[in-house]
């Protein structure tokens, strides 16, 4: 205290008072920074620099001056502030000139921020000569020894209150401080500025340490999330593993307990790897190299024990899935392994939680529940439908379809096909696709009946239904318990698997595409379906809704029955592109078999309980609007069928009563561009034979007679019998591809000329 009371000699005449007080400031009880020490390192580096002022005396007042007022935890701009009132206060009394004791305010208020200009700027073109030197001497406390200047430093963030704020207070001033030249002069600069710099970079790196930016330490959580949620994504795979077979058909001494033992070891594994990755010690990284080399080990046994396809064996679903809960596995053990040899002794402070490992653990399951969704089960999926598959021939060109003349004359017959008939033939633009019993899809040629490729898998025993749709161009066919495949009907080459929640959905129309899905309370769907799968929109009526569709080029019409409330039955028109509604109508009584003939809808009107209807109506499918209507004649009795060939409805009904004796049908083709008839004719016809009609509207059935059987071809010209060649089998109904006329044989299907 001696020493620094010393310091005061001579600067004020007669202000002993002043002094004293001034020291006792410093000296006060409750001050942790800011003390004697602190205002002898100011003013000795002060001694140093003094030469360069202007004003010797005003620069020495505002030194001694310039923490005499300080609250702990109080700002340096209020301790500034403070200080250069208590100047303006006591000054006066002691002499000392009004412009001095300005000019000593002016300094004071100065050291309120003792940053400096960026090392990038100019320098202002007016120095103030004598701030420059009082804040370089205030700043000569950066320069001291580091163990003085560390002891400094812990004072002014002990002396700032609660310790988190004080340390990211004392960061950003260190970090402002840093930025800039440090020293405003030269002469500081030569004799602190290499000192001062090293003692902030110390601390710098010290408060960094404790106070770590709000995403420090993400990766480390991250490793640690990704270690604990791989492993119980792990178990989880796993376990839906155990319900899958491991081949197909599955084998009853099929063993079930590897996925189990994978489940539990994943599960167990999970708080194990979670304190492996947070920990350095050998024993976590033994630990987590152990269970890298057990996931590794398992895929390797796995891989050996996939069994080898053929056409009546197949791989289950367990094999991607155990193999995908040995991968997470694998992931869960190397993250777990990396965290504990990021995580040394000597590792920057990581503090407990913050802004970044909370995203972290939060970010990591979400990430890995989607990769389930998205890669794990698609993949597996994919791997299932790619290794049970096989496709067969392709290479043969498609002849085309050739026209039936019925003369009673074979002009092909397929080789043997289980299971399988001309009724389920599918006519495609490169040939006819025929479904087997053994979850086989072969197509042959339309000219020659020869095999141009086959497409079969060995997951499925069953005959898939198909369809053809994208203008003929390709086949959809519904496995069951696959769902829906999408084949090129040129090469047999799957093109697409339809998305797995499509499995349930019926198809209401094959092309343009319509499916639709039956749910809870008759409150069915309807979609418009891209040939891969995907929808393009989804029509929900509401509930207690059935809903029937057919589609024209452009448009869908969908038939809508609610059977719930007072509502009345609809009839709407969706654009088939967007299913956008267009129109909405309400039919007296719902329209029954629609049907699209030359690009209208052609419904038949209710007549009553009777099968017969009233009339039949064609409905411009773009805006409702009924075209035309043709009455039924009231004595029609029979069940009527409608049929399109061309801008043809061929309608077939038979004339008189509808009872076993009744052998005649009648055949009426009306012309959908007027809703005219455009001829008639009846023939001696079982009306109760199913028919086939060709696109030049030939209504042909096939029936036993005494020397065989024949075929009942009826045409606008009349009616006549053809005798079929043998091996046909009469009770099978025929199916018209185009103007080619398929029957069935045992096992075959025969194309006749």
């Amino acid at each position: 205290m001696v020493a620094l009371r010393e310091r005061w000699n001579e600067l004020i005449p007669g202000s002993t008072a002043l002094a004293d007080d001034l020291v006792a400031r410093y000296l006060g009880r409750n001050r942790r920074a800011y003390r004697d020490q602190y205002l002898e390192t100011v003013l000795t580096g002060l001694d140093s620099l003094i030469q360069l002022s202007t004003d010797p005396t005003s620069v020495r007042l505002a030194a001694w001056f310039h923490r005499a007022v300080h609250e702990p935890g109080g700002a340096p701009a209020e301790d500034a502030e403070a200080s250069a009132r208590l100047a303006e206060q006591t000054l006066p009394a002691y002499g000392v000139d009004p412009i001095r004791i300005a000019e000593v305010a002016r300094l004071i208020r100065l050291t309120g921020s003792l940053s400096t200009p960026p090392t990038d700027s100019y320098a202002p073109p007016r120095r103030d000569a004598n701030g420059d030197v009082l804040l370089d001497a205030v700043n000569a406390a950066l320069a001291t020894a580091p163990s003085r200047y560390a002891a400094h430093a812990s004072e002014v963030r002990r002396d700032a209150g609660d310790r988190a704020t004080a340390t990211e207070r004392r960061y950003d001033e260190v970090r402002e401080i840093l930025d800039g030249h440090l020293y405003r002069t030269q002469l500081a600069r030569q004799r602190m500025g290499a000192a001062a710099r090293a003692n902030l970079e110390a601390e710098l790196a010290g408060l960094d340490s404790e106070l770590p930016a709000p995403w420090r330490g993400w990766q480390q959580a991250a490793l640690a999330a990704l270690a604990t949620f791989g492993a119980i994504a792990a178990a989880v795979v796993a376990i839906a593993a155990a319900g899958a077979p491991w081949q197909v058909p599955a084998l009853e001494s099929e063993a079930g307990w590897p996925p189990v033992v994978l489940a539990v070891v994943a599960f167990f594994s999970a708080p194990v790897l979670f304190r492996c990755a947070r920990s350095s010690s050998q024993r976590a990284r033994l630990i987590s190299g152990a269970l890298v080399a057990v996931a590794v080990t398992g895929l390797l046994v796995a891989w050996a024990q996939v069994p080898v396809t053929n056409p009546a064996l197949g791989v289950g679903l367990r094999v991607p899935l155990l193999i995908s809960a040995l991968l997470l596995l694998l992931v869960a053990a190397g993250a777990a392994l990396v965290g504990s040899l990021l995580r040394t002794r000597t590792a920057r402070f990581l503090p407990s939680r913050n802004l970044g490992q909370q995203l972290a653990w939060l970010a990591v399951p979400g990430v890995i529940a989607l990769a389930l969704l998205l890669i794990v089960q698609p993949l597996a999926r994919n791997y299932v439908l790619d290794s049970n598959e096989r496709v067969e021939g392709g290479r043969r060109p498609a002849g085309e379809f050739p026209r039936s003349t019925l003369d009673g004359t074979v002009a092909w017959v397929s080789r043997a096909l289980s299971g399988a008939g001309a009724e389920e033939a599918v006519g495609t633009k490169y040939g006819i696709a025929v479904p087997r019993q053994t979850g086989v899809v072969e197509m042959l040629d339309a000219a020659t009946g020869e095999l141009r490729w086959r497409y079969s898998r060995s997951d499925s025993d069953e005959k898939p239904d198909i369809y053809a749709t994208g203008n003929g161009e390709l086949l959809v066919a519904e496995f069951s318990d696959i769902g829906y495949l999408l084949l090129d009907a040129n090469t047999g080459k799957r093109k697409a698997a339809w998305p797995g929640h499509t499995r349930d959905h019926s198809i209401q129309q094959a092309d343009p595409l319509l499916t639709g899905e039956e749910v809870s309370k008759g409150s069915d769907k309807l979609r418009g379906t891209d040939p891969d799968g995907h929808e393009r929109w989804t029509f929900e009526p509401g509930r207690c809704t059935d809903i029937g569709a057919v589609a024209t080029a452009d448009t869908v019409v969908a038939f809508l029955g609610h059977s719930c409330g007072d509502r009345p039955d609809e009839m709407s028109g969706l654009d088939l592109e967007t299913g956008k509604k267009l129109w909405t109508k309400s039919p007296a009584d719902m329209y029954r078999r629609p049907i699209v003939v030359g690009g209208l809808v052609v419904v038949a009107e209710p007549g009553g309980d009777s099968d017969v209807p009233a009339a039949l109506v064609g409905i411009e499918p773009r805006t409702g609007d009924t075209k035309w209507r043709w009455l039924v004649p009231r004595n029609w009795a029979c069940r009527t069928l409608l049929n399109a060939a061309g801008n043809l409805l061929v309608v077939v009904d038979c004339p008189g009563p509808a009872t076993q004796v009744n052998t005649k049908t009648i055949i009426t083709a009306i012309d959908t561009t007027t809703g005219r008839t455009a001829w008639q004719s009846t023939a001696p016809v079982n009306p109760r034979t199913r028919v086939a009609v060709t696109a030049d509207a030939r209504v042909i059935s096939l029936a036993q007679a005494r020397t065989g059987c024949v075929a009942n071809i009826i045409t606008r010209n009349g009616y006549r019998q053809s005798r079929l060649p043998e091996g046909i089998t009469c009770t099978r109904a025929p199916r018209a591809l185009g103007n080619l006329l398929l029957t069935s044989g045992d096992g075959t299907v025969i194309a006749l000329h």
